[in-house]
């Protein structure tokens, strides 16, 4: 074959396994698992190997380099600087390679997949995939079964599809709705595709409607709504988009009004749906404002790539008392992990990007006339994209689906192909690749490889051996052993330390002849953890535990204080506090300790409850004379 044919095969093995990482990732539950995205990350060093290898193919290589794309590499350059600044760097390694391999995906797209050809089989294949797992998820909410694939989800009576959490589906789909509608009304399309493209569009709706999230239903309206009025605005299409506006706005407000009235209680007591949006802005309040609070604290650099989670418990206020994860607000997190500097660029990008759009509009644009339909798949995939982006930026105010893997690169891949229809408004932003800047992206290439590759094989390892000790019985010595293996492989997971911490010392509370030496090697984990974490209070608080159980209760004291100060409004904390006074024997202390812990969370406190009993037993004893506490319980 001759060199152009190998240009071409090159093409399609890029589209090949980037349409690959686009349906993987929402099937495998949106790649959030380490295993799922350890998947996606070895298909993107193949797009990088092969990409490499067409530079050099290609009889006449160029390289498209759309404004934002200067935005997107130095978010990249970001990520690298502050991962070599961050504080926990396992997590903060994680985070980057995440940003990293959605750049290089970026660069990757506009590079080789402009063509409509490739824009439109992606499409295709993305709004048949969300039609398909939208029926899964309406057979979810009829049957309601929980079961995604053979996990189970915490949402019953919601449609997740093949994702754990219908917030995370519903940001899928909402990306994909305005996509097919797009296609479906202003493609050049045949009439069967067009019919089964209304059939997708029926639906994804269905899959929006069982989600049951607010912010997603919120979020695709917009989408929509916007799509419509623009073709509104189009001679050619103005009829069918506003019958179409005022089917959906008649029919959404029909939906809604049935929802909320059947979320309502019986008359005279507040409606359910009530009860839930104040709980759920509850919750969600207390994330953001811990996450303010972080950026006030960090307001140039954030608290590190991915910390959001892992500094939470300095901030989090007395009514939170759950693990926050992520902050529910792509925005606030922005700024909490990278700071201000961040947050600028960012952005800074959503401005070129913007400016982009208006600039390309009109020469994607078909001719309106009289007599002919103005119907043409750029001018479909455009304003499609460009709505389903939009819908993911207003969710994006209230969920965080910029972090679930499989979204985010759905949402890198519209905007890396909206971002190449620049090419038809000028040629400035073509570059000729010539020997300098074909070995300089090379280069790059190369590295990124062998660098993904690395990481690849050490965290592939890691999560092998951590999958193994989960099959065996929890602190166990068999399953210690396979833990100290995943931390060989991966010496910088702190938690991988702690669990090996906690096998040791409740081997140790077992008893037995060896306890001491037990407690001692379960501190000595401990510390390694506080190393390569020293902002997890839990390392220290377990340390004192081990310090009371060989009865060095004043140097236990100091590490119980040190737990406090990381996380001096968590339930769990303030109980083992109470517990740490009830072994030095001064029972009015660990009563109070106790007592707070128990207001903070009562249902799930059994470590508070349990001891608060005893200590008031106690101190009632020490007032009465009698023994009124459990026989043997000194």
């Amino acid at each position: 074959m001759n060199r152009v044919a190998w240009d071409h095969w090159c093409e399609r093995a890029i589209l090949f396994l980037v349409l690959a990482i686009l349906v993987f990732g929402p099937l495998a539950m949106g790649a959030v698992d380490a295993w799922a995205f350890l998947v996606i990350q070895a298909l993107a060093i193949g797009v990088m190997l092969v990409w490499a290898l067409r530079l050099w193919i290609s009889p006449n290589p160029r390289l498209l380099w759309p404004p934002v794309g200067w935005v997107v590499l130095a978010f990249a350059v970001y990520a690298i600087g502050r991962y070599l600044t961050a504080d926990i760097e396992y997590v903060a390694r994680l985070e980057m390679i995440q940003v990293l391999l959605c750049a290089f995906l970026f660069f990757a797209i506009v590079n080789n997949l402009y063509q409509q050809e490739s824009a439109q089989i992606i499409s295709f294949t993305l709004i048949f995939l969300a039609a398909g797992i939208s029926g899964y998820a309406v057979y979810q909410f009829l049957t309601r079964t929980n079961h995604v694939w053979n996990f189970i989800s915490p949402y019953t009576g919601r449609g997740t599809g093949t994702y754990i959490s219908p917030n995370d589906f519903a940001g899928f789909l909402e990306m994909l709705l305005p996509l097919a509608v797009a296609y479906a009304l202003v493609g050049r399309v045949k009439p069967l595709v067009r019919a089964l493209l209304i059939y997708a569009v029926v639906g994804i709706l269905a899959g929006l409607a069982v989600t049951f999230s607010r912010g997603g239903w919120v979020a695709s309206a917009v989408g929509l709504l916007t799509l419509l009025l623009v073709l509104s605005c189009h001679r050619n299409h103005r009829l069918p988009a506003l019958g179409l506006l005022i089917l959906c706005v008649a029919g959404g407000t029909v939906f809604v009004t049935k929802y909320w009235a059947a979320l309502s209680n019986y008359p005279g007591q507040s409606p359910k749906w009530e009860t839930a949006v104040q709980r759920d802005w509850g919750v969600r309040r207390d994330m953001w404002l811990a996450a303010i609070e972080m950026w006030r604290d960090h307001f140039w650099w954030g608290v590190g790539p991915g910390l959001y989670d892992y500094r939470f418990r300095e901030y989090r206020p007395e009514s939170m008392q759950m693990r926050p994860g992520r902050v529910h607000n792509d925005y606030l997190n922005l700024v909490a992990d990278w700071g201000t500097v961040g947050g600028i660029i960012v952005l800074a990008g959503m401005a070129v990007f913007s400016a982009g759009l208006m600039k390309t509009r009109k020469y994607v644009r078909p001719p309106e006339n009289d007599f002919g339909r103005g119907l043409g798949n750029r001018f479909a995939f455009f304003l499609g994209a460009s709505a389903g982006l939009l819908a993911l930026a207003v969710h994006s105010l209230v969920d965080f689906n910029l972090h679930i893997p499989a979204n985010a690169i759905l949402g890198v891949t519209l905007l890396a192909l909206v971002s190449s229809h620049l090419r038809f408004a000028t040629e400035r932003y073509w570059l000729s690749a010539r020997l300098p800047l074909k070995t300089l992206v090379t280069l790059a290439l190369v590295a990124g490889g062998v660098y993904l590759s690395y990481q690849e094989w050490r965290q592939g390892r890691e999560q092998l051996w951590l999958a193994r000790a989960e099959q065996l019985p929890e602190f166990s010595s068999a399953r210690t052993a396979v833990l100290m293996k995943a931390f060989a492989a991966e010496p910088m997971n702190f938690e991988t330390a702690y669990d090996i911490g906690e096998a040791y010392r409740l081997q140790s509370f077992k008893g037995g002849q060896n306890y001491e030496d037990l407690a001692r090697t379960a501190m000595t984990w401990y510390a390694r953890g506080l190393k390569l974490d020293r902002y997890d209070g839990y390392d220290y608080l377990r340390s004192g535990m081990c310090l009371d159980w060989l009865g060095q209760h004043a140097e236990a004291g100091l590490y119980f204080s040190r737990a406090e100060a990381l996380d001096p409004n968590g339930y769990y904390t303030v109980a083992n506090i109470g517990w740490h006074y009830v072994q030095t024997g001064d029972y009015a202390a660990a009563r109070s300790w106790l007592a707070r812990s128990v207001r903070l969370n009562y249902q799930d406190n059994v470590i508070g409850r349990s001891y608060l009993e005893i200590c008031e037993r106690k101190l009632v004893e020490d007032a009465s004379g009698q023994n009124l506490l459990p026989a043997g319980f000194q």
